[in-house]
């Protein structure tokens, strides 16, 4: 069981959840709190995506608070069978569950999301992937945001605020050692 991550507010408020041991950086509740007060009633209907969703945190916290359906994408058996268990237990609906790469996945999958959240192993060397960074060069990627959605990726803060190809830098906030960015599409693309 999780170290104390619990879904937040909305109909599964204080449901605390299943975290899969081992590589796994759950988003913090202070963080959560953070970023869904930033949205407000934007996530009412929303339907979203949750990237390297680990626990299903931001993706949970989302259906509690009234979005319509989330899918979670995690290549991890560990992270495939806690968000399953997380979702049954906080008896939330709209969840799907994929396990596969992410990157792979965004390859083949054309749907598009009103909110993208992104939190991807952080770079602490440059022999670790950067996966927003390839997130970002994928192709059509900001196809996959709804034209008024937003993207929210999760980044070490030491790392810089990366341009994305078709998105705005609409916020970027520190939490202690990660930091939160919030990207708006650009109407343009």
């Amino acid at each position: 069981m999780g170290g104390g991550v619990r879904i937040i507010a909305g109909t599964a408020g204080r449901v605390a959840i299943r975290v899969p041991k081992g590589e796994t950086r759950p988003t913090t509740d202070f963080v959560r709190q953070a970023v869904f007060s930033r949205l407000g009633e934007v996530v009412e209907g929303a339907r979203v995506l949750d990237l390297f969703a680990g626990s299903g945190a931001l993706g949970l916290e989302a259906l509690s608070r009234g979005g319509k359906e989330c899918v979670f994408v995690d290549e991890g058996r560990a992270s495939e069978q806690a968000i399953r268990a997380n979702l049954q237990k906080s008896r939330l609906s709209g969840g799907r569950v994929v396990r596969a790469d992410v990157h792979g996945w965004l390859r083949r999958e054309r749907s598009s999301f009103d909110l993208v959240f992104a939190d991807p192993p952080y770079c602490h060397s440059a022999l670790d992937r950067d996966h927003l960074g390839a997130m970002f060069a994928l192709e059509g990627f900001a196809d996959r945001v709804a034209p008024d959605g937003f993207l929210i990726a999760e980044q070490s803060a030491r790392e810089v605020t990366r341009e994305a190809v078709g998105f705005e830098l609409v916020d970027r906030r520190e939490y202690g050692s990660s930091a939160i960015l919030l990207y708006a599409r650009r109407s343009d693309s």
